[in-house]
């Protein structure tokens, strides 16, 4: 028969339980509100650079009878300036249009609904996240550096997946990778090498991507709360605790398995496989 303090343990878990979901139920709502409001100003986004394309088109045409009527050094400068304004604006749109698949991909989730399998090219998906990752954390961080070593499996076919939630997930582990080399480097200093591999390979029916980091490492108590909701090690304002929850639930929706090894002072590795299939 269980003990008063057994059931009073209990209770508090339970509680406990009630109040994460509570907080995940409260996100839910805050989450689709947030999706609604940023929608409408990313669709302006991604129709005004349409447009400016269109007119850039424009005054190509106008400028093309009139650009041997200027100085030779003056046409190549307009026609290189164009060009620049050319990639750009197609990198708005191209981002723009990322985003929105983003905070689509969010409704969703929100709604209990999952997103569109499509085949993908996964060593490019994971080396674009990789980098972006990197230039995030360079950009945030001060004097931050690492080594970057990847190692793509070759001649592997494009997986079917939902693009922007394996993306997510692989930059939630690079984020986390990145972190931790971050913070051991501040406390060893030059002595230091910091360093994040990343690979792909597969084995039969699987595809494993491997994140892999000599940061600080987990200790005990981190590993075993590593997935659970809020949970965060990062200062305020840094994490959410979020992000390896959402992760878990990303590769278990693709029918994959999440596995991760660390040791205090060495470093961090995860691993997450998801079969191989074009449908």
């Amino acid at each position: 028969m269980e003990t008063i303090e057994e059931l009073k343990e209990q209770l508090e878990k339970l509680q406990e339980q009630l109040k994460q979901q509570e907080k995940l139920a409260s996100l839910g709502l805050l989450s689709a509100g947030i999706v609604h409001e940023i929608r409408n100003p990313l669709n302006f986004v991604i129709n005004f650079s349409k447009l400016s394309e269109t007119l850039i088109n424009d005054l190509s045409d106008d400028l093309e009878d009139h650009l041997d009527k200027l100085p030779e050094d003056d046409a190549e400068d307009i026609q290189d300036i164009m060009a620049d304004l050319r990639e750009n604006l197609a990198r708005i749109k191209q981002h723009g249009e990322r985003a929105t698949s983003i905070i689509q991909n969010i409704l969703q989730y929100s709604r209990g609904k999952e997103g569109e399998r499509i085949p993908s090219d996964i060593n490019a998906l994971v080396h674009e996240y990789v980098w972006l990752g990197y230039h995030a954390m360079r950009a945030n961080s001060n004097g931050f550096n690492v080594s970057i070593k990847e190692d793509y499996a070759k001649g592997l076919p494009w997986i079917a997946m939902v693009p922007q939630d394996i993306s997510r997930a692989i930059l939630n582990v690079v984020n986390n990778a990145f972190y931790a080399v971050w913070e051991r480097s501040k406390t060893e200093g030059e002595t230091y090498q910091p360093e994040v591999k990343v690979s792909t390979c597969a084995e039969g029916e699987q595809l494993t991507i491997s994140i892999e980091d000599n940061g600080n490492g987990m200790t005990d108590e981190v590993k075993a709360k590593v997935y659970e909701n809020f949970f965060t090690t990062k200062p305020v304002g840094q994490g959410t605790g979020l992000g390896m929850a959402i992760t878990r639930k990303i590769i278990e929706q693709h029918h994959g398995a999440i596995h991760f090894d660390s040791t205090e002072n060495v470093g961090t590795r995860f691993k997450l496989t998801i079969p191989i299939s074009k449908k």
